[in-house]
């Protein structure tokens, strides 16, 4: 893509009328909400959920790198970590065997670029891998979600992938792989049949993008 500034009015922090609606609105359907005041007490939240044991995949997240919660549950020896894994398979030959892994775990822990006051989870990606775990496939999913990323609907939502989160990712995979991101696929959770599968920790600090 061509380089793009951010637009960094979407950093911006959330006022409180509307951290509290859009907390209310995930209740409403029927996800697990909490709200922590920073990164220290997200880690603490995030790892009082996941079992110890438990088969975890890491999404691709900046919010939960920020967190500690990837390099916890991929290095700590305390979870069965499946990105670890994954990262020693050869995509050539092992294509379908990966695909299965990162779309099935027993839980899946990652952020969203976007949430709006009326409950809407937007996440953006490239290659889409994250996306089969957070709207079936894993028995359990973790967002941990700076409440910077609250916008009034879902129209703003898009811009907010678009015009923020994309050029600071595409910035990221230059530095750290040598290869701009894109957007292929966007997954927007409206809710979730099984009450309570989604759990969203929503963080005041401002982390991730």
């Amino acid at each position: 893509m061509t380089t793009v500034t951010p637009n960094t009015a979407f950093a911006a922090p959330a006022d409180e009328a509307a951290v509290v609606a859009a907390a209310a609105a995930l209740q409403a359907r029927g996800y697990h909400v909490s709200r922590v005041p920073n990164a220290a007490a997200a880690w603490q939240a995030a790892l009082d959920l996941l079992p110890e044991g438990a088969e975890v995949f890491t999404a691709s997240s900046v919010t939960a790198d920020v967190v500690g919660l990837s390099q916890e549950i991929n290095e700590s020896g305390r979870y069965t970590a499946t990105r670890p894994q994954l990262m020693t398979m050869d995509p050539a030959s092992q294509m379908s065997e990966m695909r299965r892994l990162g779309a099935a775990p027993q839980w899946v822990v990652g952020s969203v670029h976007a949430l709006t006051q009326d409950g809407d989870l937007v996440i953006a990606s490239a290659s889409g891998s994250q996306l089969a775990s957070m709207a079936y496939g894993a028995q359990n999913v973790l967002l941990v979600i700076g409440t910077q990323k609250i916008v009034p609907d879902l129209d703003t939502a898009m811009r907010r992938v678009h015009e923020y989160s994309l050029p600071l990712e595409d910035a990221r995979a230059r530095s750290a792989y040598g290869m701009g991101s894109t957007v292929h696929k966007v997954l927007t959770l409206h809710g979730d049949a099984e009450q309570g599968r989604i759990r969203v920790i929503l963080i005041d600090e401002p982390l991730g993008f």
